[in-house]
């Protein structure tokens, strides 16, 4: 996969037994390659792209309205309480509302729309499972729709929350049923999403066990205690633990 002109693993997992080779050398099994993100990369969200593109040259000065809210069947709530709850500045806000808007006249976003997103950013992969795991995760209440309110505060958490915040989106994102736990087939199934999605843009080639081996390691560090279960507690002390995992929680941030 190319970033910004450099070759950029996709595995999105390191070594789970936490070895790492000589930087710039790959493993002799070709499973691992030492990730090379910039700051800048990290920082292209898919998500925000899609709204930036979207968003039109504004004659009128915004303050005329707030974010022009008349103009949509759903309004989100105020810029301030808004402000409040992201990391967002109000200029931010607004420029990811009229993006959103103009996306989303109706003021929500569906799942077909995230599967469209996905599979214009990955068009070598199939990205419709990974979009429909992550809408889910969007989908705080669960009916079938994200709201512009929803939609930028999972935005703030993903991009600038805290290690923690983050770490606890993630484990909201691998519980797929929301149960409060996550089982090794909950995990399988994320990793497996992720890796048809950008499979062809990786180097080294991943080969079809990678994502099964991974997580076998993974989560036989996560569950502490042999249940067959890894709870919010487990996930984050393990993650916080363990750098080698970090590293590819953090890699989470360019398939956004």
């Amino acid at each position: 996969m190319q970033v910004d002109g450099k070759v950029v693993d996709g595995s999105l997992l390191g070594d789970a037994n936490g070895v790492e080779p000589a930087p710039g050398r790959v493993k002799d099994s070709g499973k691992w390659q030492k990730p090379r993100f910039s700051r800048k990369a990290l920082m292209k969200c898919c998500l925000v792209k899609w709204i930036i593109a979207s968003t039109q040259p504004q004659d009128k000065d915004s303050s005329d309205s707030d974010l022009e809210l008349s103009t949509v069947r759903h309004q989100p709530e105020g810029l301030d309480q808004l402000q409040a709850q992201t990391k967002f500045t109000r200029k931010e806000l607004q420029s990811l509302y009229r993006g959103f808007k103009n996306e989303c006249p109706s003021g929500m976003v569906d799942e077909e729309t995230f599967k469209s997103i996905y599979s214009q950013f990955f068009p070598q992969g199939d990205a419709t499972t990974y979009a429909h795991f992550l809408f889910n995760a969007f989908d705080i209440d669960r009916n079938g729709s994200i709201s512009f309110e929803d939609f930028v505060i999972g935005l703030s958490v993903l991009l600038r929350g805290s290690v923690t915040e983050k770490l606890n989106w993630a484990f909201n994102l691998y519980d797929i049923n929301k149960d409060g736990y996550i089982t090794k087939e909950e995990m399988l199934a994320i990793m497996t999403s992720i890796y048809d999605m950008m499979g062809r843009y990786t180097y080294p080639c991943v080969r079809d066990e990678a994502p099964s081996e991974h997580v076998d390691k993974f989560f036989q560090k996560m569950d502490k205690n042999r249940d067959g279960v890894v709870t919010i507690e487990e996930f984050i002390e393990t993650c916080q633990k363990d750098d080698n995992i970090m590293n590819s929680m953090q890699l989470f941030e360019n398939v956004i």
